[in-house]
């Protein structure tokens, strides 16, 4: 007796193991290639011929299409797979069928850029695709809510080998105030970039950068250990960048761990000269699905070569402020004159974070994911130490005059890199000539301590 299942009820869907479907690729075909170079298409689809079912077809399809979206030559890709359709084909034959639609020759707009406490105009255009093989020529215009602003123009040259390397050299004509120190600086520089990854995860950047600069005072209180550094000097850099990030997000991280190293030599000519290391380390750990935990500590160090070369104001170290020690006034800690920050030779900073959505949940497409409430505690110095001594007296110069404060806030998220503060702060320990600030602090930007 045959039974026949309801009409109300479905059927289960079958579950077909792909892994088990022979299958191999006899053809690929790309349409809509324009000025994009044969070779760099080749290149990028080859892996497709080395699949053996069909599981292995569409994960290396898609692999192949990360990877032609990622040469900055296409607005969009599209993948077909179809069975082979010519005469001498093989039963497991595919031919599979990449349609790609490339970037316009000329692109441009006008967009706003949110910095450290800033929002600036940017007016750019670009030629994408340059010579065929993922290049870009661009130029961009800046304009600032605080008087700074610049021009670049910029060339990269991507090689698409296995260590992602890329190329990149930049003019740049750069004017910007400097309130709480008192002074106007304008830089106009080459900077020669070459960037590659060592490991999975790990990118490096080798740059030199060449700068004219020119220091100005700000207005008739500027005060006097500033206006003997005006005028013009020249540097030339060599700078060497490692980073490491597997955050799984850059505004509010949940799990993870950023780990960047600068290390600077200036003085291969020009009239300035110095040693410059810095150090920023992040790990954020989950306490539960929704609270996280993060620790964070930044610190630097500068040395002047000679008696020769000369470290200017804008070369040093500062440190105070709603994205640094939160709970004093920007650049409010450290040697002041005439209550100007001068800054100093070295820094560190910590700091120590819980994070909680709360009252709101996150997950839900709600305020929840864009809105946090964090408690903070912030501690750190910066000064011109004498370090040359024992271990034990160096460690007890750093930690001895440290600041320290703590307090509560909202984080308002800002596209995918920037956020919103607002916090209340306490400062508990200052030194004199700090400038703390007992309250309410605002900070928008895109890095924080």
């Amino acid at each position: 007796m045959k039974t026949q299942q309801p009409n109300d009820v479905e059927a289960e869907p079958a579950n077909f193991d792909l892994s088990s479907i022979k299958a191999k690729v006899e053809k690929v075909h790309i349409e809509g290639l324009g000025r994009t170079k044969d070779d760099l298409v080749v290149h990028s689809v080859k892996e497709l011929f080395k699949a053996g079912d069909f599981e292995q077809v569409v994960q290396k399809a898609q692999e192949v299409r990360s990877k032609l979206e990622g040469l900055g030559c296409f607005k969009s890709v599209d993948i077909t797979i179809d069975t082979s359709k010519h005469a001498d084909s093989s039963p497991d034959g595919l031919e599979i069928t990449f349609t790609v639609n490339e970037l316009k020759r000329i692109l441009g707009g006008v967009n706003t850029l949110v910095g450290n406490n800033e929002g600036s105009l940017v007016i750019g255009g670009n030629l994408p695709n340059t010579f065929g093989r993922g290049e870009k020529l661009q130029a961009e215009y800046t304009y600032g809510t605080k008087q700074s602003k610049g021009f670049s123009g910029t060339f990269v040259k991507p090689l698409h080998n296995q260590s992602n390397t890329v190329l990149i050299s930049s003019i740049y004509q750069q004017n910007s105030d400097w309130p709480s120190s008192g002074y106007n600086l304008r830089e106009q520089g080459i900077t020669l970039d070459a960037s590659f990854d060592s490991v999975p995860m790990v990118r490096h950047n080798l740059q030199w950068e060449g700068i004219w600069r020119e220091l100005n005072c700000l207005n008739r209180a500027t005060t006097f250990p500033v206006r003997e550094q005006a005028g013009h000097s020249l540097k030339s850099a060599l700078r060497h960048v490692i980073n490491f990030d597997n955050r799984d997000s850059s505004v509010f991280s949940s799990r993870g761990t950023l780990f960047r190293m600068v290390q600077e030599l200036a003085g291969l000519g020009g009239d300035v000269g110095f040693i410059k290391q810095e150090v920023n380390c992040q790990v954020n750990v989950p306490l539960t699905s929704d609270i996280v935990l993060q620790g964070s500590f930044q610190g630097g160090l500068l040395k002047r070569l000679s008696d020769e070369k000369v470290v200017y104001i804008c070369d040093r170290f500062f440190l105070g402020g709603a994205h640094t020690i939160r709970g004093f006034d920007q650049r409010g800690i450290g040697p002041h004159s005439d209550n100007q920050a001068l800054g100093a030779q070295a820094y560190w900073a910590g700091a120590l974070h819980l994070f909680t959505p709360l009252p709101f949940r996150p997950g839900r497409g709600g305020l929840g994911d864009i809105l946090r409430t964090h408690f903070f505690l912030n501690i750190g110095n910066v000064d011109n130490f004498d370090l040359s001594g024992s271990l034990r007296e160096s460690a007890r110069q750093l930690v001895e005059k440290h600041r320290l404060s703590y307090g509560v806030g909202l984080m308002l998220k800002l596209g995918n890199a920037a956020r919103i503060e607002l916090n209340y702060c306490i400062p508990l320990k200052s030194q004199r000539g700090d400038r703390p600030l007992h309250g309410v602090q605002l900070a928008v930007g895109v890095q924080f301590l």
